[in-house]
């Protein structure tokens, strides 16, 4: 059996595999292996965001360029979209990370202006 090679890592939210997995498709003349399958339905049923939407979030994400927050945690926000305070709590909190107040509001603001249209105004009624 082949033994794959890890080249490099780095975090990717949930629009960047499915990006990654369009790509895969297309170099083995659309075929997946199981795995790779049940991955595909997986980000296809959670991104909410288009690929220009995700990148231009998390370039927002970064430029705010809040203490001890690294790329994983900014893609971590990118797939859960928090809006409040609490759905921030609980997605920072499996990582050893605090943000403040402050902090937590650019987030929010950030996140606010590149939610889909549907979505905004749905959380906003």
């Amino acid at each position: 059996m082949v033994r794959p090679e890890v080249l490099e890592m780095q975090p990717m939210n949930v629009v960047l595999v499915k990006e990654a997995l369009k790509k895969i498709r297309k170099r083995d003349n659309d075929e997946l292996n199981f795995r790779a399958t049940r991955t595909e339905e997986y980000v296809n049923a959670v991104a909410k965001l288009k690929p220009k939407e995700a990148k231009e979030l998390v370039e927002a994400l970064e430029a705010l360029q809040i203490p001890r927050l690294k790329p994983e945690h900014i893609h971590k926000i990118v797939d859960t979209l928090p809006l409040n305070e609490k759905h921030l709590k609980v997605i920072l909190q499996g990582y050893t990370v605090t943000v403040s107040p402050e902090s937590q509001k650019k987030i929010f603001e950030a996140v606010a202006e590149h939610l889909p249209k549907k979505k905004a105004a749905a959380e906003t009624a």
